[in-house]
C-alpha cells in the first residue's frame, strides 16, 4: 500500500513538474472554480460565498507577500489599508454624505490613497527591521482602527457605515455574490499578473536582494530607500484595493470588521503558502479561509482541529506548501546538493 501511494505521488510530481502538466492542472482548476456559480447543488450559495472570501483573501496575500515575502520586511498593521480602502468607497459612494459616486471611480482612488498612507507609514519606519518594525506597523493597525471608531462625525464610529452603493457595470446592478465571485476573481487574475511581473522584474530583484541582505544590497548599488517606500506603497495599493472591493460586497463596514486578527490571517496565509511565492499565497488562503469553513460541521472543534492541524504543517513543511525556490534551498540545502542532476533541473525549472 505504501509503496503504490508513493508511486502515484512521484507520478503527479512528474505531472506537475512538466509545462504541459502544469498549465493543465491549472487549467482545470480555474474551469472548476468558474462553472461552481453556474452548477445547480445544495450549497451553491455557501461554496459560491466562501470561494468569493477566499479570493478576496488572495488579493491581500498578494499585497503583503510583496511586503513581506519579496521585500523582507515584517508588517503587522496591514489590516489598515484595508480599512483605508474599505472606508473610502463606503464614504463616497452612500448616504452617509450623500455623495455616490461611480465604484470604477472611487476604486482606484480607494488604492492609490492606501499607497499614500502605505508611504507615509514607510517613511519613518526606514531604518527599522526586525521586531521593531513589526511592533509600529502593529501599532499604525490599531491607530486607524481607533480613528473610524472616534471620528464618529466622519466615520459614524461604532455604529459603521450601512447602505453603500454597489456597482454598476454596463447598466447591471453588482449585488449578488455570484457577480462579486467573478468580480473578486478578475481582480485575483489581475493581481497575480501584476505581482509576477514585479517578482521577475528588476525591482523584483532588488526587493530580494534587500531581503536577503540589506547591508550587502546597499554596497552593490541598491536604494534601499526607495525599494521600501514602494514595496509599502504597491503593498498597500493592493491592500486598499481588496478593501474597496470588499467594502462594496458587504454593503455594510464597521470597524470590528478590522480587527488585528486581519493582518494575522494573511501573514499566516502567507507563511503557510511558502513566503515569497504567489501560487503559495493562492494555496494559503485555500488552506485558511475555505478549511475553517469545511470544519464547521466539527462545531466546537473546528478551531482545535484547525490550530493542530497548523501545527502539524508548521513542523513536516516549516517552508509552506510551495515555497519560492530560494526558499526552498535555504531549508532544503543538504538534499538538494545530494539531488541527482535531473532533479536539481527539474526543481530549478518550477
Amino acid at each position: 500500500m505504501k509503496k503504490r501511494i508513493a508511486s502515484v505521488t512521484e507520478r503527479v510530481k512528474e505531472i506537475l513538474s512538466s509545462p504541459i502538466g502544469r498549465w493543465a492542472f491549472i487549467g482545470a482548476v480555474l474551469a472548476l472554480i468558474l462553472i461552481i456559480p453556474l452548477m445547480n447543488f445544495q450549497q451553491r450559495a455557501f461554496w459560491v460565498r466562501v470561494i468569493g472570501y477566499t479570493g478576496l483573501y488572495i488579493i491581500l496575500g498578494l499585497g503583503l507577500n510583496v511586503v513581506v515575502g519579496l521585500a523582507g520586511l515584517l508588517d503587522l498593521g496591514y489590516v489598515a489599508f484595508y480599512a483605508i480602502g474599505a472606508y473610502a468607497y463606503a464614504l463616497l459612494a452612500s448616504g452617509h454624505f450623500d455623495t455616490h459616486i461611480s465604484f470604477w471611480l472611487v476604486l482606484p482612488f480607494a488604492a492609490l490613497l492606501a499607497g499614500f498612507a502605505g508611504i507615509l507609514l514607510g517613511i519613518p519606519v526606514l531604518r527599522m527591521r526586525g521586531d521593531y518594525l513589526a511592533i509600529v506597523t502593529l501599532g499604525f493597525g490599531e491607530i486607524i482602527r481607533m480613528l473610524v471608531t472616534n471620528l464618529t462625525d466622519l466615520t459614524n464610529g461604532s455604529q459603521g457605515l450601512i447602505g453603500i452603493d454597489s456597482p454598476y457595470l454596463f447598466g447591471l446592478e453588482l449585488k449578488t455574490s455570484t457577480h462579486f465571485y467573478y468580480m473578486i476573481l478578475i481582480f485575483v487574475i489581475i493581481a497575480i499578473f501584476v505581482t509576477q511581473r514585479l517578482d521577475r522584474s528588476r525591482v523584483g530583484r532588488s526587493w530580494v536582494a534587500m531581503r536577503e541582505d540589506e547591508d550587502a544590497a546597499q554596497m552593490v548599488g541598491v536604494n534601499t530607500t526607495r525599494y521600501k517606500l514602494l514595496a509599502f506603497a504597491v503593498g498597500a495599493f493592493i491592500g486598499g484595493l481588496g478593501g474597496a472591493i470588499f467594502s462594496a460586497w458587504q454593503g455594510s463596514i464597521f470597524p470590528d470588521n478590522f480587527n488585528i486578527m486581519v493582518s494575522i490571517n494573511v501573514l499566516c496565509l502567507i507563511i503557510i503558502g511558502g513566503m515569497g511565492s504567489i501560487p503559495g499565497v493562492v494555496i494559503g488562503s485555500f488552506a485558511l479561509i475555505t478549511l475553517p469553513d469545511i470544519l464547521r460541521q466539527f462545531s466546537d472543534y473546528r478551531l482545535l482541529l484547525f490550530g493542530f492541524l497548523l501545527v502539524v504543517m508548521m513542523i513536516a513543511r516549516p517552508e509552506g506548501f510551495i515555497p519560492s525556490q530560494r526558499r526552498r534551498l535555504e531549508l532544503h540545502a543538504e538534499e538538494i546538493a545530494h539531488a541527482g542532476p535531473s532533479e536539481t533541473i527539474t526543481e530549478g525549472g518550477s
